[in-house]
């Protein structure tokens, strides 16, 4: 499960992130709960428009951004990144912590720490594979999402605290001060002991090629889709949580932290049983989605804040095995010199995809109430999953039977790449022995 972290690289980077990650969560509960109690009257659209915001320039920057994690060094441009996104969380704190921060300020904070962001994650995303190369890329990945939601956990439920207890302000400053850990791990790394890849030429066709890379692949292409559904009226967590916490069980800050934490546990427990796989496959995504769906549809019907919480566990598994799977599916099956620009297409229509959704679901909650904004995410999960299962049906001689009174599936493997020849294995025949496939 923890293989990755015997390299010293990867596991100097992942203490460094860690830090990083929950300063980083910890500013966007500040972030939500600012604008939802102080600068707005729980207003549920103002915060889907803050989220819309910083997450617009994933499309935007789409040309540069997946072009520059392929043809730039990574580790320079995250020292870059990094860097840019401590000093915005720098700016916003002292702007808060003055008295002066209004509605459009946290607005144009929100869309500069997007289009920074734009470029960092994708090049933090492949840079995971020069850290333990191909091997353990999945695993890697796997315990890459492990920390984030680890941070998860902890930095929305230190927040809560702490914006009881100092403010808002304060809790971005936190924020800024967290960059240096993963700043000094970038420094720090041995240079000699990466793992290269493949960088791509000078004056090559960057988007373009990527989406025609990804146009000629019916898997990228599902999963494109899913992703898309799923990141864009699913994923809108910062709305569901504050909305149900403010509007339906009527809590403060320090409860609304915990929602957020208690979910990222179930995160955790989702990432760590990925890190445990030794190869994803598709199946996983289409059980990811629909289960995402049905803990979403739970969620909506609790009557109570327990419930609600316990709804949120369920909620962090399967999104983190669906977000989880996607990453590694596409890293594995993508040519290392491509990886950038698909990963970057990937991330653009996931989270670009939340300016379209998140004003959306906001106005839903502002007319209708907080449940039915979680219903909308619940369609989604279910959509996706139909999505998967199509595509499992046409391309994977999906078979469904029923054994001992439980459905039982089986599917065709899908290709991944072989590192010595960069060309996708064939996917299994369909008359396979059995044992060959996915059940």
């Amino acid at each position: 499960m923890f293989r990755s972290l015997g390299g010293y690289n990867y596991r100097l980077w992942a203490g460094g992130a860690l830090i990083s990650n929950i300063g980083t969560w910890m500013q966007r509960t500040a972030q939500d709960w600012l604008v939802l109690t102080q600068l707005t009257h729980h207003n549920a659209t103002a915060v889907g428009v803050v989220i819309a915001l910083q997450f617009a320039p994933q499309l935007l920057l789409l040309p540069l951004t997946g072009f520059a994690a392929d043809y730039f060094n990574r580790r320079k441009l995250l020292l870059v990144t990094q860097g840019l996104l401590g000093l915005l969380a720098l700016g916003l704190g002292l702007l808060t912590i003055s008295g002066r921060v209004r509605l459009w300020q946290v607005d144009v904070f929100a869309f500069l720490l997007g289009s920074v962001a734009a470029f960092d994650i994708p090049a933090r995303q492949t840079f995971v594979g020069e850290l333990a190369g191909e091997e353990d890329l999945s695993n890697a990945v796997a315990l890459n999402s492990t920390s984030f939601n680890a941070a998860r956990m902890i930095g929305p439920a230190a927040a809560g605290v702490l914006i009881a207890a100092v403010g808002t302000g304060w809790v971005f400053l936190i924020n800024a001060v967290s960059f240096v850990a993963v700043l000094g791990a970038l420094l720090r790394l041995r240079t000699a002991q990466l793992h290269a890849s493949l960088r791509a030429p000078r004056g090559k066709s960057g988007l373009g090629e990527g989406f025609r890379y990804v146009w000629r692949r019916p898997d990228l292409r599902v999963g494109m889709l899913m992703f898309f559904l799923i990141g864009t009226f699913g994923l809108n967590f910062p709305i569901f949580i504050s909305t149900m916490s403010v509007s339906v069980f009527h809590v403060g800050a320090n409860q609304y932290g915990m929602l957020t934490s208690i979910m990222a546990l179930g995160a955790v427990a989702g990432a760590l049983l990925a890190a445990k796989r030794e190869k994803p496959h598709i199946g996983l995504l289409c059980l990811g989605a629909a289960v995402f769906g049905g803990g979403l549809a739970a969620a909506a019907l609790m009557p109570d804040y327990v419930g609600f919480s316990l709804a949120l566990v369920v909620i962090g598994v399967s999104a983190q095995t669906f977000t989880t799977t996607a990453s590694s599916l596409v890293q594995l099956s993508t040519e290392p010199g491509m990886r950038g620009r698909v990963l970057a297409i990937l991330m653009a229509i996931a989270l670009g995809g939340t300016p379209i959704g998140s004003p959306i679901v906001g106005w839903v909650v502002d007319r209708f109430g907080a449940r039915w904004g979680v219903a909308i995410g619940a369609a989604a999960g279910f959509v996706a999953a139909l999505a998967g299962g199509y595509y499992l049906a046409r391309y994977r001689h999906l078979r469904l039977w029923l054994e001992g009174g439980r459905l039982r599936c089986r599917f065709d493997e899908e290709p991944f790449l072989t590192a010595a020849s960069n060309q996708p294995k064939q996917p299994i025949a369909a008359d396979t022995p059995a044992d060959a496939g996915r059940e």
